[in-house]
């Protein structure tokens, strides 16, 4: 006689066992997530947990809920600036850069006016100017930071978890406050897998480069170029680092034609694809000189316009999430440390770059 098994007893162990299976489940993710929280650096909890989030697999959640914080945090249209502009300076240094053309007219006070941030001798070497983004967003300022081509040298700098193996580099992911040459910082791209480009540093391909790609090349003579891998330039053994990001904003003094058409897919990646967030990118000009943008409320049209307005012959978009984007230049202070300012209102940390830092970023020093 053929006995039947209890099946409240069978649905018993499928229970305990999809229990255990569950408990295991969460406790990895437990740990994960606080060894990510306990992680060197200054990051945020938020922006700890977005980059956990996205690399296990939970981009789409993330998404959802940078959309839900650009809901409640939209850019105000309209209006006037609340923070004050610098004022013209009374005595104009060798070599002061010429004022930007403004876009939102008339200009304020002190609109578009170069100031100096750090000086050799009488000579200006880093200036920066402020100005409204475009005509709807006026209560908002982006700053332009102008560096000399020949003065200042660019350092690619690893980042503990992006490219992360710090051991492949000679460089480490901070730097001290105690650099006599050193003179700023600034972030760097998108994560590299969402850079749709590659990585080299030192002679270490983290990910290979892309034809086509905006890059941004360090030579070891000092000097730096911006432009197209495989048409600007191609691998040779003067090398230092080549960082790419997306594609270019400005080719030959020209905004990119699809700065429009395609915000998605060659300019957004983050919160949401979403216009109007925290955007930053870099230029060159003719001369060989840098131009640094940052700011709130801007598209990849008005990175491009502000980039363009201050003489970028050709140009790339970095970093466009409130949580990565800084400059800060460093003056002396007292016993010889370096004392950060920050260039703009962003989120982060003046010194946040004297700590281990888990994105890649430059650093700028005095070339030799």
């Amino acid at each position: 006689m053929k006995i039947e098994q209890n099946p409240h007893k069978k649905w018993k162990w499928v229970w305990i066992s999809f229990s255990l299976v569950f408990f295991i489940f969460i406790s990895l993710t437990v740990i994960s997530i606080n060894r990510t929280l306990l992680e060197p650096g200054s990051d945020p909890v938020s922006a700890r947990l977005a980059e956990w989030g996205r690399d296990h697999g939970l981009g789409p959640v993330v998404t959802e809920l940078e959309n839900l914080q650009y809901k409640f945090n939209k850019p105000k249209l309209g209006g006037k600036v609340e923070i004050k502009i610098l004022p013209k300076p009374k005595i104009k240094l060798i070599g002061l850069q010429p004022d930007i053309l403004t876009i939102a007219n008339p200009p304020l006070p002190g609109e578009g006016v170069y100031q100096t941030a750090v000086k050799k001798g009488k000579e200006p070497i880093i200036q920066f100017a402020q100005l409204r983004p475009d005509l709807i967003h006026t209560s908002y300022l982006a700053t332009v930071v102008w560096m000399s081509g020949i003065k200042t040298r660019f350092e690619l700098r690893p980042g503990f978890s992006e490219p992360g193996r710090l051991e492949r580099f000679k460089v480490t992911d901070l730097v001290s406050n105690r650099e006599k040459n050193l003179l700023a910082t600034f972030n760097s791209g998108f994560k590299i897998n969402s850079s749709q480009g590659g990585f080299y540093l030192g002679s270490v391909v983290v990910k290979p480069l892309l034809k086509g790609s905006a890059t941004l090349v360090t030579y070891q003579d000092g000097h730096s170029d911006i432009g197209i891998w495989g048409r600007d330039f191609k691998m040779s053994h003067d090398i230092v680092s080549a960082r790419q990001n997306l594609k270019l904003l400005i080719d030959n003094g020209a905004i990119s034609s699809n700065i429009q058409t395609a915000v998605q897919s060659n300019w957004g990646a983050t919160l949401g694809s979403k216009d109007f967030v925290w955007r930053s990118g870099i230029g060159v000009t003719l001369e060989g000189d840098f131009v640094f943008v940052c700011g709130p409320a801007l598209s990849a049209q008005s990175l491009a316009d502000l980039l363009l307005h201050a003489g970028a012959f050709r140009a790339m978009q970095l970093d466009i999430n409130p949580q990565w984007i800084s400059y800060m230049w460093y003056v002396k202070s007292s016993g010889g440390v370096k004392r950060p300012i920050k260039a703009a209102l962003f989120d982060r940390k003046a010194d946040r770059y004297f700590e281990p830092s888990s994105r890649d970023f430059y650093a700028v020093y005095t070339r030799q």
